[in-house]
Order: structure tokens, then C-alpha cells, then sequence
């Protein structure tokens, strides 16, 4: 038996996310060097992300290009509503399969379930679209064949049936990317949305939209966002300093004697955001709040003079404060102990680098996924469409602060997210022409998610002394099937110093669950939380530990390590 008795073991959790502004010497060992397409962990440690799969198998419809990308994917009612060149459409994205086979002239379609799809619609089989009028638990009915200049056919029992895009509205000429606000008006849910060059216009169900124009209707808003049961419009290409509000409980009233009126501040607005019982407006260099219930009592007052918002469609509420791209890096607007009181604060210094290397901020994007507390930014450049390219930011909210990582591969031109009973739906909007919902799947649409991992560089507390390393340990929570790398580096990777090949970490001990493991691949009875035990070779004054994944694994948190290794001579 080998003699362990002089090994020292060298014990870290995984804590503290990516941080690129210290040190190696100084960073705490739980700290991540690098962290690509890992996120904090809730339940502590690294965790590979999710993928995403498309809401909807069907490209949104292009108005006169395929290059269009898609500006606006929202999440309303169980659809979402997509905007794409000059046209807003809705979507379920249900798919099922026709029960029994049916002719080119049919009007009633039985399926063997109708339950995802809307009460009125498109589909389509085939290359056939089909509008239908009604449903009941297993039926389509007041079906209109061969819709949308396609043709009607015949089709065989168990073909298969999506739910299509219905187009709600078109003539949108020249839109940008599209804000929207969720909203109840009189007890009917609306979703209003602005695109920064025709009138803003809303929503609520069937197949028609209603544009917000007539007397004092703003004419091209950007912005638009909803406070004290008003909605409040800016970005005006004619007036950029102006905000617009309806009179309340009205989507269309902009008349001065019901309460309507208008505000100008004294730079151009880059964002508006309610939070507690205040409107944050934001201008690139200025911050102000709108405090106050109606125009009777409004009050403007300055939050910040030297402080501002780069791009709105990276303000979120986030873990109780906003959070925003300000011109160094993220920011928050967070509520104090005082009633009516804010304060601002800086959180992305850790990976400021990230941030100051990137000239098209106009294009980032940004989403929360709520169930996890995590914000994630997006360095969308439209120039560079490959979606490999794309880099991000993850900020994740724990008790100690604020924790990051690096996303690689995710590149929205258009974002939403929301939590609507019980159910979180993360979604964006691709240059592709397709909308994806995110935090699905094991793949980014069948591209491999492409994970690293990197530990500071350890000396154990001594940097002077040589170890030899007999054991690594690694505690970690696999999700399913792991297959990754670990591999040492020795001496702050110098190029001379050994470089062992990679050692495999796998799961092949990880628990079975019931109707998900598959037999002789899994352990029944084994730990979910397993500790792998690898024997290495090699020996420095310090040592880096990685982990690769090349996209083959499912989600997986890296915990912790144990490094073992018995003292050599020093230097």
C-alpha cells in the first residue's frame, strides 16, 4: 500500500465567480479565471448553462428580405407576439398531429389534441397554411384552406400540424428594435409596443392591432413603459427630450383636461423604467425620477447629473434594483431606507475588461432570468451575425454580492422575460428569423454550448515550494450524461513546464432518475452530488485547474476540489 501519510490536501469551493481585475496571486482559490458559459450557481458553485430551442419550428414571415432579424419577440398570453420588416404576427408555437387523414377541401380538422393552440389562428401542414376560427379539445373548425397564397392538399393521418404565424399588423416602415409594456387597462391585459418610427400601438387578443395616434399622440416613440396606471412614451425623433403620458386608466387619451400631458427633460432619453413608486428616466450623461400620482402632483428630480444610461434595452429590474450599462460598465439603482430615496452604485468591476473592448453598444441587449436572481447582458454586433462570436455577461445576485461569467455563443436581437404562473419563459428574438425560448435543452439549437473553466493559479501558501501532486477531487452535480476534461497546468502555464494530457471527467457514477437514466450508463442508488477521484502526475510551484467542455454534456455545477500533493524542495 502506497505511503500517504505526508499528502496535504488542499480544499476550495467554487465561489466567487469570474474576476479578471486582480491579481492571480490575490484571487481566492473559489474564484474563476476564466468562466465561459457557466453561470453562478443558486445552489453554490458553477453551473453549466441551459441551452435554447425555437418557440416556434416556422421562420417569422420576412417582409422583402431574408435577412431581416426579428425586432420584437414578447411574450403575451401564451403567445408571442414577433415583429419582423414591416409586420407584427402571433404565435403559440403548439405543434401536434392530425387524427385520420383529411381532404384539400376539409374545414374541420380533428387533431389528437388541441390544447396548445390559440383560439384562433394559422397553421400549417405541409406547405399548406390553414386559418381556422375556433377549437375544441380536439378540434380546429371555420378552416380556410390553402391561406396566405399556398395551396390546399390532402393529408394523411398523423401528419403533422404547427401552429404558424398570424400576421396582426403591417405598414410598420423603417421600425427599429421594438420596447413593449405589459399592461390592464379596464380589466383587459394589453401589451403596448413603440419601435422608434411609426405611432406606437397595442394589443390585446384576435387579429387586429390598434395604433395610438390622433390629437397629441406621440408620432415615432422608442420608449414606452407603463407608472401610476399611465402609460409614458419618449425617444421622439422630433423631440428626443420630451416624455409623453397618456391620461390614466387610457391607452389613446392624450388630452390635457383628463390628466395627458408632457414633460421635457434637459438631454435626450435613453430609457424609462418604473421602480417602487417612481418613473427613472434616463439620459445618456443624466438620470432623473418622476415622482408623484398624476399631473397634479408630479415632481422631476435629478438623480444624477454625470451619470447616465447608454442603451435602454439594457435596463432591468433586477434582485430589487435596476440595473444598466452606464458608460463604466454596469450599474444599479437601488432603493434605500429612506421612503423616496435611491442611490447608485457600480457592480461589473470584476470584469470591467469585458465591457470597455466593445464599440456598438447600441445593439446590446439584455433579459433576467428571474427563478435564478441573474441578469445577462449581450454584445450583440449585427456586422458579425455568426452566432459563435457573440460574447456576454452573466451577473448573478447572491448574499455576498454580485457574481459573473462569461456566455459564448448567444446573440439576440431582441429580448424578453417573464414569469407568468409559475412558469419562467426566457426568450429572444434571433438574426435568423426565428424566435428561441431560453434555459431549454442541452444544446444553443443544436450547436454544441462550449464550456471552460479556470482556477487562479495555486501555491497552497507558499509559492516557494515544489509539490507533487498525487490526487485531484472533484465535487460537482451532474444533471445527466457529463462528459468533459480536466486538465493541470503547472507554473502559471509556462511553456516549459509539464503539460499532462487531459484527464476524463465523466459521469458514469452519477444517480439514476427514474424514467430519465438509462440502464448500465447510471448508478441506481449513487450520490447526486458524486466526489470524483482522479490521480495525476506533475509537479510546480503552482498549479491552474481546468475544466473543458466541448458541448457533448448536459448541465452539470462544478462545487468544489480537493488537490492533494506531498512538499518537495523549495526554490
Amino acid at each position: 500500500m502506497a505511503d500517504e501519510s505526508g499528502l496535504n490536501p488542499f480544499i476550495f469551493p467554487c465561489k466567487g465567480g469570474l474576476v479578471l481585475n486582480s491579481s492571480t496571486f490575490t484571487m481566492e482559490p473559489g474564484q474563476a479565471f476564466e468562466l465561459q458559459n457557466f453561470e453562478p450557481d443558486i445552489k453554490g458553485g458553477y453551473r453549466r448553462i441551459n441551452g435554447y430551442t425555437k418557440w416556434n419550428t416556422n421562420l417569422v414571415p420576412h417582409t422583402s428580405a431574408t435577412s431581416e432579424k426579428v425586432l420584437m419577440s414578447a411574450y403575451h398570453k401564451g403567445e408571442v407576439i414577433a415583429a419582423r420588416g414591416t409586420k407584427v404576427f402571433r404565435s403559440t408555437g403548439a405543434s401536434n398531429a392530425l387524427n385520420g387523414a383529411i381532404n384539400n377541401s376539409a374545414t374541420t380538422l380533428t387533431l389528437d389534441s388541441t390544447a396548445d393552440f390559440s383560439t384562433t389562428g394559422t397553421i400549417l401542414v405541409g406547405t399548406e397554411q390553414i386559418t381556422y376560427t375556433g377549437k375544441s379539445t380536439t378540434q380546429l373548425t371555420g378552416c380556410t384552406r390553402g391561406a396566405n397564397s399556398t395551396s390546399a392538399a390532402a393529408h394523411a393521418d398523423d401528419a403533422t400540424l404547427t401552429q404558424y404565424w398570424t400576421q396582426i399588423d403591417t405598414g410598420r416602415t423603417s421600425a427599429g428594435k421594438y420596447t413593449f409594456y405589459r399592461q390592464n387597462l379596464s380589466g383587459t391585459d394589453i401589451i403596448v409596443f413603440a419601435d422608434g418610427a411609426n405611432n406606437a400601438s397595442y394589443f390585446a387578443s384576435g387579429n387586429s392591432v390598434t395604433d395610438i395616434g390622433g390629437t397629441g399622440a406621440p408620432a415615432n416613440p422608442k420608449f414606452v413603459t407603463g407608472h401610476k396606471n399611465t402609460l409614458f412614451f419618449a425617444g421622439m425623433s422630433s423631440n428626443p427630450q420630451e416624455i409623453v403620458f397618456t391620461a390614466p386608466y387610457s391607452a389613446t387619451d392624450f388630452t390635457a383636461a383628463n390628466g395627458a400631458g408632457s414633460i421635457v427633460v434637459e438631454s435626450p432619453i435613453t430609457g424609462l423604467f418604473p421602480f417602487r413608486d417612481d418613473l427613472i428616466i434616463f439620459c445618456e450623461e443624466r438620470i432623473f425620477k418622476l415622482s408623484g400620482n398624476s399631473i397634479a402632483d408630479f415632481q422631476l428630480v435629478p438623480i444624477s447629473r454625470n451619470i447616465g444610461c447608454m442603451n435602454g434595452f439594457t435596463i432591468q429590474e433586477f434582485a430589487g434594483d435596476i440595473v444598466f450599462l452606464g458608460r463604466d460598465g454596469l450599474r444599479t439603482v437601488a432603493g434605500t431606507e429612506r421612503i423616496g430615496d435611491v442611490e447608485l452604485g457600480s457592480i461589473s468591476t470584476p470584469v470591467h475588461q469585458l465591457f470597455n473592448v466593445h464599440s456598438t453598444i447600441d445593439e446590446f441587449d439584455s433579459l433576467i432570468v428571474p427563478d435564478k436572481t441573474q441578469y445577462r447582458i449581450f454584445f450583440v454586433n449585427s456586422s458579425t451575425t455568426a452566432k459563435k462570436t457573440t460574447k456576454g455577461v452573466i451577473a448573478h445576485r447572491s448574499r455576498d454580492g454580485y457574481e459573473f461569467s462569461e456566455t459564448f455563443g448567444l446573440q439576440p436581437s431582441c429580448t424578453d422575460s417573464i414569469n407568468e404562473d409559475g412558469k419562467v419563459y426566457v426568450l429572444h428574438g434571433g438574426y435568423d428569423g426565428y424566435v428561441y425560448r431560453q434555459e431549454q435543452g442541452n444544446t444553443f439549437d443544436g450547436d454544441n454550448i462550449i464550456g471552460r473553466y479556470r482556477s487562479p493559479d495555486l501555491t497552497m501558501g507558499d509559492a516557494g515550494i515544489r509539490k507533487n501532486f498525487q490526487r485531484v477531487i472533484i465535487n460537482y452535480a451532474p444533471e445527466g450524461v457529463v462528459n468533459s476534461d480536466l486538465f493541470l497546468r503547472y507554473d502559471y502555464e509556462d511553456p516549459d513546464a509539464p503539460r499532462p494530457a487531459a484527464y476524463p471527467f465523466d459521469s458514469s457514477s452519477i444517480v439514476a432518475i427514474y424514467g430519465a437514466g438509462a440502464y448500465g450508463t447510471v448508478t441506481y442508488g449513487g450520490q447526486s452530488q458524486p466526489l470524483v477521484r482522479q490521480a495525476v502526475e506533475g509537479s510546480g510551484f503552482a498549479i491552474a485547474l481546468r475544466v473543458v467542455d466541448n458541448g457533448t454534456s448536459e448541465p452539470y455545477s462544478l462545487k468544489g476540489f480537493q488537490l492533494e500533493f506531498d512538499a518537495a524542495a523549495r526554490r
